[in-house]
């Protein structure tokens, strides 16, 4: 088992899915984590009380990660209770079934994917890279999506979202990496979570997940498990750089 322990973790969107197969698979590999929710405080609550479990520090925050100000309170909260911030999970964001053509994708809809992917991104990069500067060590890990490696129609906005947290991370990663931190991206294709089984109940069953390789959709904890692995000492000469979670379902890298 890669072990954590000692290490100091903030992990967004961390009541459901991905997110909270992080925060479960990182307590379990020795690391206090501190992690935000939006609209789902039972979850939340649930997912602490699994977590510690294992006998690590687990704290939740209710935080719009959208805002600015809310990012910087969420990253000065986890350094608060943790003493420092050696590792941080890029996760949350939302995706809509409902297809979006972009001759009917509204400015509404377009500027709050990009808020809430994006912005976030930047937000929760922006504070957590002076504190890991200021450490001179630190590991950031942004989940992107396989759509913004090859585009998906009639969800342009979300696209595009995705595809600028892969620009992103290689951007920071080069500017960071004098301090020793390393900046990375993990991208899944389909995963079965709460947000994305409205669209998975859209395809057609079997013969979509045959169109995956490995002919079915992921699971949250095996995008965890690469995650983990970007965080932990096994990954000390990996920086800027897109791990493919999907299955073969989109083959590049």
């Amino acid at each position: 088992m890669i072990s954590l322990a000692g290490k100091a973790a903030l992990v967004t969107g961390g009541s459901r899915g991905i997110g909270a197969a992080t925060v479960k698979l990182f307590a379990e590999a020795g690391a206090d984590v501190v992690f935000n929710f939006h609209g789902h405080r039972e979850a939340a609550t649930q997912v602490e009380l699994e977590a510690r479990k294992h006998g690590t520090r687990i704290e939740s925050l209710k935080a719009n990660l959208g805002r600015m100000a809310e990012a910087k309170k969420l990253v000065s909260h986890a350094v608060r209770c943790l003493g420092r911030l050696d590792i941080v999970v890029v996760n949350a964001g939302i995706w809509n079934a409902e297809d979006a053509p972009i001759e009917a994708l509204g400015e509404r809809d377009w500027d709050e994917m990009i808020r809430v992917n994006l912005k976030s991104a930047y937000g929760v990069t922006h504070y957590a890279a002076a504190q890991m500067i200021a450490q001179k060590s630190g590991r950031i890990i942004v989940v992107s999506s396989t759509a913004g490696q090859r585009g998906e129609a009639f969800h342009s906005h979300y696209a595009a979202s995705k595809g600028a947290a892969i620009s992103f991370v290689k951007s920071v990663a080069t500017e960071l990496a004098q301090y020793r931190i390393l900046v990375n991206c993990v991208a899944p294709g389909w995963v079965d979570t709460d947000m994305s089984r409205p669209g998975l109940a859209k395809k057609v069953g079997a013969k979509f997940a045959c169109a995956i390789p490995l002919g079915r959709v992921g699971t949250p904890a095996e995008i965890a498990g690469p995650i983990l692995f970007l965080a932990s000492d096994l990954a000390t000469f990996v920086t800027g750089e897109v791990l493919n979670v999907n299955g073969g379902a989109v083959l590049c890298g």
